[in-house]
């Protein structure tokens, strides 16, 4: 996908690490938006088999296994280069790349997929919804942002499926709303004799131009919003993780790792309740503004 197939998406992203609102920026400063989102960073092991193999914004993680590679997400089409050499620079095969797994289906966390499933032979699965989506190369959806090479999915996942690899299990729980299949996954790892719940944790923001009172196109979006809130409040979580960096403050955390390699600062329970909580009040707030009329 090249970028003039995705500048307008940035006009409708609409994140909360975003200072301003892309709808004020021309197309110069979107093309400028994505690429700033797309820089190549050292690739790092978070904890245990877990590692961080995306750019500086676009989050993407690969779980180590001797029988092959969990990756989840790829971010766009353009940070392929990136993702296939921060694997290799971890001293990994991607021929060992066996399940792509993704949070959801937006054009900035997929749109690689048809490339490294070309590049690993790996299978792609996703929940059901998202699917659809992948499949159309992001042309349907409830809100649809941008087209990419459509991917055919292999598997698709249930609510509560595990997903097993050697001796890795991730379960999906779908958290619905970002996108109708938005999927949070969650493993747990072991470290130095401890062991850890990680949550990677699905995008809970709200689009720029998305109604939550009477939608188009998704009469129960609101519905789905709250229910997958209820469904992340639920989950135990000691390592958050999630679909941008700065959601979970990843180079403040990196750096802090490097000054004292003795404490891991990514075992942050307190920052997944935050950022659920962030993105819950976000919602409630827009949800009363619009029941208001305003």
């Amino acid at each position: 996908m090249k970028w003039n197939k995705i500048l307008f998406c940035a006009a409708v992203l609409s994140f909360s690490l975003l200072p301003l609102s892309a709808h004020s920026q021309n197309l110069s400063d979107q093309k400028s938006l994505l690429e700033a989102w797309n820089q190549p960073v050292k690739p790092f092991r978070i904890i245990g088999n877990i590692y961080y193999v995306g750019t500086n914004n676009l989050a993407c993680y690969l779980i180590a296994t001797p029988g092959g590679h969990i990756l989840i997400d790829t971010a766009m089409q353009e940070s392929s280069p990136i993702v296939r050499a921060n694997i290799e620079a971890l001293g990994y095969k991607l021929k060992y790349v066996r399940i792509i797994l993704s949070g959801h289906a937006h054009f900035d966390h997929v749109a690689g997929h048809a490339d490294m499933k070309a590049a690993t032979g790996a299978h792609v699965y996703a929940s059901a919804a998202d699917a659809t989506t992948l499949e159309s190369g992001g042309a349907k959806g409830f809100f649809p942002l941008g087209t990419y090479k459509p991917v055919k999915v292999d598997r698709v996942i249930k609510d509560g499926e595990i997903v097993r690899l050697g001796s890795v299990a991730l379960k999906a729980h779908l958290t619905p709303g970002h996108t109708e299949g938005n999927t949070t996954w969650t493993t747990t790892v072991e470290e130095n004799g401890k062991k850890y719940d990680v949550v990677f944790v699905g995008s809970m923001s709200i689009n720029d131009g998305v109604r939550l009172v009477n939608n188009p196109t998704w009469a129960g979006v609101a519905d789905a919003y709250a229910k997958s809130f209820q469904t992340l409040k639920s989950l135990r979580c000691d390592v958050f993780l999630g679909p941008h960096a700065p959601f979970f403050d990843m180079e403040a955390k990196v750096k802090r790792m490097n000054d004292d390699p003795k404490t891991n600062p990514f075992v942050d329970p307190e920052g997944y309740r935050n950022y659920v909580a962030s993105f819950e009040k976000k919602y409630n707030e827009q949800l009363q503004r619009e029941r208001a009329g305003k």
